[in-house]
């Protein structure tokens, strides 16, 4: 076949007579000739697929974390006391009951994106959701009961006293909309599964506004002070995961659901445990650490842990942009590699890697620009926010890193080794950078040591999760794939016999 050079030069001209010199077989093109271009442009098309998934799931977790984040700024007028307060709760809940919602569901990260492409029975799908949502609610209720007992906890930790009474009580009072959390969360990752992405934007874009309002009354009109902010925002969630569940019944996303399966869904729990388990603890190595960080600093003063928590505020915002590509690659794959597509599998895990550090760089740009008067969207008080100016080039160097981490994580978990995860964060973040950001901080450093060492970390994080990506053999991944859905008793036995199928996502 002739390349689409010669054709158009043919049908724009008309041909020469023959003579001595011409060829009697048409010219074949070279392999850079014919495969340079095309390949290319699937690059190309890939990051912009990528794109366009993750900007949905992007927007949903920013408004996700809008709920607290509007909590902090509201209560944050109170005093500076408040402000620390509320900031390290939710920071607290972050590295618990959040974690439960956020990990445990990259088990339906793995298991539904890859059912969806490669079972054959399509209510399969709403087996591993009410399997999911069994699963997370048990290790919820140990996040419960460790939020009930945190007064003492705090305490051991040498919290300021404050801290210890007054976030006790408000943990205690966020404990039913944590479980709100979770199940909205596991909703979103149902519908994602299915390539569906803007749903939990919509939702957001309702209960966002509406918690706002909550808590403006909780707080203020209601005089509840610093503990109408859990009331608001566990109401907030709980009304999230309702209007989740109203989409997917009466708009799209039931046609995976085959209604209740009580006996399906508590059978053969193991693997989904297991897999949810790992990506607790490859998502907490990380959030872990910056809980850490947070302690430490409160043992910093009053001042350094209201400058660390305007920056965690922030940071928590900021993260869900790797994080949501994430979320959006880890569905890409296991979409692919339930497809049994190994090549675009592995191009697509590269795609989303080059993108999260294009996104990193137009981050750390920002946050550079406006170090100087970041401090002052929290708090007025001219010692947090020249100390938080002083941070600030710390916290934006290593937003290429975190893009890095975001992008490779989720392309792990789509792979089902969250294990590997945890351990490059285990062994980057609590093998080195961690002790040493610590000595750094009580050494003369402050608050600085402290995220020169988070960004060591970060760096050492993606890029070895990188490398481990681009030594991934991909055959093997599609046939490990498989046999996940079988060993989760979720797949017909002929799903390895399945054709290749193509993958769109919706946006």
């Amino acid at each position: 076949m002739s390349d689409l050079s010669s054709t158009t030069s043919t049908m724009d001209t008309p041909p020469s007579p023959p003579d001595e010199s011409t060829t009697l077989l048409p010219k074949t093109p070279s392999d850079g000739e014919q495969y340079q271009s095309p390949q290319y442009r699937q690059w190309l098309l890939e990051i912009w697929l990528l794109t366009k998934a993750s900007i949905p799931v992007i927007l949903a977790y920013t408004l996700q974390n809008s709920l607290q984040t509007i909590s902090v700024l509201i209560v944050g007028r109170l005093s500076p006391e408040a402000l620390a307060t509320a900031a390290f709760c939710y920071m607290f809940a972050m590295a618990t009951g959040w974690l439960i919602a956020m990990g445990g569901t990259t088990a339906l990260d793995t298991l539904a994106s890859t059912s969806f492409t490669g079972s054959q029975d399509k209510h399969d799908l709403g087996i591993l959701l009410q399997r999911g949502i069994v699963v997370l609610t048990l290790f919820y209720a140990v996040v419960a009961v460790i939020w009930g007992f945190s007064e003492p906890l705090f305490r051991a930790l040498g919290q300021e006293e404050f801290i210890c009474k007054e976030g006790s009580k408000f943990l205690r009072i966020l404990i039913p909309g944590g479980l709100g959390y979770v199940w909205f969360e596991s909703m979103k990752k149902y519908l994602q599964a299915q390539e569906i992405y803007r749903p939990g934007t919509y939702v957001l874009l309702i209960t966002s506004p509406l918690n706002a309002l909550l808590n403006y009354l909780f707080i203020y009109k209601f005089e509840l002070g610093l503990y109408g902010a859990p009331f608001a925002t566990g109401i907030s969630y709980w009304i999230s995961f309702l209007l989740l569940v109203a989409y997917a019944t009466f708009i799209r996303g039931h046609e995976c659901w085959g209604g209740l399966a009580p006996r399906r869904a508590i059978s053969n729990l193991w693997p989904f445990a297991r897999l949810a388990v790992l990506g607790v603890v490859h998502v907490g190595t990380e959030w872990w650490a910056f809980e850490i960080v947070a302690l430490a600093a409160g043992r910093l003063g009053t001042i350094t842990l209201a400058a660390q928590s305007v920056i965690m505020t922030a940071d928590q915002v900021i993260n869900t942009i790797p994080f949501g590509l994430g979320v959006a690659a880890s569905a890409r794959i296991g979409n692919l590699l339930g497809a049994q597509k190994p090549r675009e599998a592995a191009r697509a895990a590269h795609c989303a890697a080059i993108l999260s550090m294009i996104l990193g760089t137009v981050i750390l740009t920002i946050l550079m620009s406006t170090k100087d008067v970041f401090g002052r969207i929290f708090n007025d008080d001219d010692r947090v926010v020249q100390l938080v100016s002083e941070v600030m080039p710390y916290v934006a160097l290593f937003q290429i890193a975190d893009g890095l981490n975001g992008s490779c994580g989720g392309v792990l978990r789509g792979m089902g080794r969250q294990w590997v995860g945890a351990l490059v964060n285990l062994i980057s973040y609590y093998g080195g950078a961690l002790p040493a950001g610590i000595y750094l901080a009580f050494n003369g450093w402050g608050l600085q040591g402290l995220w020169i060492g988070q960004c060591v970390a970060l760096y050492l994080v993606g890029i070895l999760e990188w490398v481990i990506v681009g030594l991934s053999k991909w055959d093997i991944e599609v046939r490990r794939a498989l046999d996940r859905l079988d060993e989760g008793d979720i797949a017909d036995n002929n799903a390895h016999g399945i054709e290749e199928i193509d993958v769109h996502a919706e946006v």
